[in-house]
């Protein structure tokens, strides 16, 4: 029996999840939260096998560093990451977490039980590219910094401040921005990106 602690802030998804894995004749939730904040005093507590995290929970909580903190303190728990946003960054940084799987919302409930079953056995699922995927791979991680400043409707003297550049070196990096993705604001790129759930405007904690 595969014991697992979901981890889901919206409730309807999370009732729904938490019904169809106890269906399942060899799974079983054992304890569900709505924030992951609080996934790591319930793994000490209830020592789950898995657990099956939302990346994004309430207040923007960040699924991914308490997965992170999980996989350092209680290295035998399996982690399995779930969103419905295609967040640029977010395969990328639960692959440095050390998340063993990753699974996308519209995956359907036989990919689910797929890859809870394939992650206990030692085998990690990432999904393959999208038609998204190019915009992980052209950026690097200092314009992905200024993008996600620019989502959360930073000027540039904000972002030189925050940043603690100079706004003459954050203005060719904004120009290889506009040069990548053919836009001609950064303004109008972020709205985009916001737009697409390609970004996650405020930074997740």
């Amino acid at each position: 029996m595969v014991k697992i602690l979901l981890v889901e802030d919206q409730i309807l998804i999370r009732d729904a999840l938490e019904h169809l894995i106890n269906e399942q004749a060899d799974m079983e939730v054992i304890g569900v939260t709505d924030n992951a904040s609080n996934a790591l005093e319930l793994c000490r507590e209830l020592k789950p096998d898995l657990v099956l995290m939302e990346v994004v929970t309430e207040d923007y909580t960040n699924g991914i560093s308490w997965a992170g903190q999980i996989r350092q303190e209680i290295p035998e728990i399996k982690i399995v990451v779930m969103t419905a946003l295609p967040e640029i960054t977010f395969i990328a940084e639960a692959r440095k977490a050390g998340v063993h799987s990753y699974i996308k919302k519209n995956s359907g409930n036989e990919h689910l039980f797929y890859t809870i079953h394939s992650t206990m056995n030692g085998l990690g699922i990432y999904p393959g590219p999208d038609k998204y995927s190019h915009f992980a791979i052209q950026f690097t991680e200092k314009e992905i910094t200024i993008i996600r400043l620019a989502c959360q409707g930073k000027t540039r003297g904000e972002m030189s401040k925050e940043l603690g550049m100079s706004e003459s070196m954050i203005k060719p990096i904004i120009t290889s921005i506009l040069d990548k993705t053919g836009f001609d604001s950064i303004m109008k790129f972020a709205i985009y990106a916001v737009g697409l759930g390609l970004i996650v405007p405020d930074r997740y904690v």
